[in-house]
């Protein structure tokens, strides 16, 4: 982004929200555009996700707004500016990247993701000048699935987590073994709990591998989605009632769709 194109998006916002701008544009707080920055910014990774650059450039647009619109309204509480936020992420990143900007050497990216964790642990002392704690700047809100793999990822790099991924693959076997037993009785809560427990293993065992659950999760509804879509359409062309099918039916429908879909990407 251009300073020609950050100044016009700036020049928008100072538009809206003038005495004769947008009525509903001139009541916004920072907390009334939170849950918009959240929408927006699913909006950006389904974006991303479906590999379709034109909507990513829309919705990185969409985000850009919502960012520059609260840092304004910071700016005209007098809090503080979007150069002081721009100013103050490159320093913290100046600060955070020791071997970019700075003479230090790392053996591997484990002991700079620990060096990252140590510095923005200083970073965040109490008042008593001592550290956070390891997960006090993780956000309560964070979707679970992101915020499992969050967990052990800062777990990891103060050396809280398995030696081996067989000792993960092990773990998550023993969950399961856990889960089949419970699932035998009629116990929601122990269920819910040795349930949540095999989840949160498959997570450390995907991250030790180098895959985010979340991601490949999603991936997978998507699959899902494009599937079953692609049943109901063949359903509809052969005059069926997809809903009064066989599940044999159906199964048969959901492998063609299946087959279509490999056959495509074996073009591309």
């Amino acid at each position: 982004m251009n300073t020609t194109s950050l100044e016009k998006l700036r020049d928008v916002i100072d538009r809206l929200i003038a005495p004769n701008g947008c009525d509903w544009d001139k009541v916004q707080t920072p907390e009334s555009l939170a849950d918009y920055v959240i929408e927006e910014s699913h909006e950006l990774v389904s974006a991303i996700r479906s590999n379709n650059a034109r909507d990513v450039c829309e919705e990185l647009g969409d985000v850009a707004f919502l960012l520059l619109f609260i840092a304004k309204l910071y700016e005209n509480k007098g809090e503080f500016t979007l150069e002081q936020a721009l100013e103050g992420n490159a320093a913290k990143m100046i600060r955070r990247h020791p071997h970019v900007f700075g003479d230090v050497t790392f053996e591997n990216m484990d002991e700079q993701l620990k060096t990252w964790e140590k510095i923005k642990r200083e970073e965040h002392k109490d008042a008593e000048g001592k550290p956070a704690g390891l997960f006090d700047s993780l956000p309560a809100s964070l979707p679970p699935l992101v915020k499992a793999y969050r967990l052990h990822s800062k777990a990891a790099r103060v050396g809280f987590t398995w030696d081996e991924d067989q000792e993960v693959e092990q773990q998550v076997e023993a969950e399961w073994l856990e889960w089949l037993d419970v699932a035998a009785g009629d116990d929601i809560e122990a269920q819910k709990h040795e349930l949540g427990d095999m989840l949160f293993s498959l997570v450390e065992l995907g991250r030790r591998k180098g895959i985010k659950a979340n991601e490949a999760l999603d991936y997978a509804t998507l699959r899902f989605l494009k599937r079953f879509t692609r049943m109901e359409a063949l359903a509809r062309e052969r005059g069926q009632d997809f809903a009064a099918l066989s599940l044999d039916d159906k199964d048969e429908l959901w492998n063609e769709a299946k087959a279509e879909e490999e056959a495509a990407k074996a073009k591309a």
